[in-house]
C-alpha cells in the first residue's frame, strides 16, 4: 500500500512537471511572437518615417526686416519665378517653416529666392542649396 501511494505521488509530480513545461512553452511562444510582432511594427514605423522625411523638403524663413514679407519667390534658373504659399505673409521679426511641394522633387537643390515686401520693394535674389539639412533663410 505504501508503495502504491508513493507511485501515485510520483505520477502526480510527473504530471505537474509536464503541465508546467507545457505552460512554460506556451508562455515562451507567446512572448516570442510578441517580440517578433513588436520588432516588425517598429521597423515599419521607421521605414514610414524615413520615406516621409525623404519626400518632404522643408526650410525656415526668418524676416529680420521691419516690413512684412508678402511674397516669397523661387526660381531654378533665376528667370522664371514661382511663389511659395505664405498665407497672409511673414510679419517683421517673424518666421515660418515652409515645405516644398512634391512636384518639385525632380528639380535641382540650388534655387534662387527673393522676397517681396508690403512696401512694394523686393530683396536681392540669392542662391541657396535646399538639400542642406536645417536650412534657414534670413531676409
Amino acid at each position: 500500500m505504501i508503495f502504491l501511494q508513493a507511485y501515485k505521488t510520483d505520477i502526480r509530480t510527473m504530471s505537474l512537471r509536464v503541465n508546467l513545461r507545457e505552460k512554460n512553452m506556451k508562455i515562451h511562444n507567446f512572448v516570442s511572437t510578441l517580440v517578433v510582432t513588436a520588432s516588425l511594427l517598429i521597423g515599419m514605423l521607421s521605414v514610414n518615417d524615413s520615406v516621409a522625411a525623404e519626400s518632404e523638403y522643408s526650410f525656415s524663413v526668418r524676416n529680420n526686416t521691419r516690413v512684412k514679407i508678402t511674397k516669397l519667390m523661387v526660381s531654378e534658373d533665376g528667370k522664371d519665378w514661382g511663389y511659395f504659399d505664405i498665407g497672409s505673409g511673414i510679419a517683421a521679426g517673424g518666421d515660418m517653416t515652409l515645405v516644398w511641394d512634391s512636384s518639385t522633387n525632380n528639380e535641382g537643390c540650388d534655387q534662387y529666392v527673393k522676397a517681396a515686401y508690403a512696401d512694394g520693394s523686393e530683396s536681392e535674389e540669392a542662391k541657396f542649396n535646399f538639400c542642406e539639412a536645417n536650412l534657414e533663410l534670413e531676409f
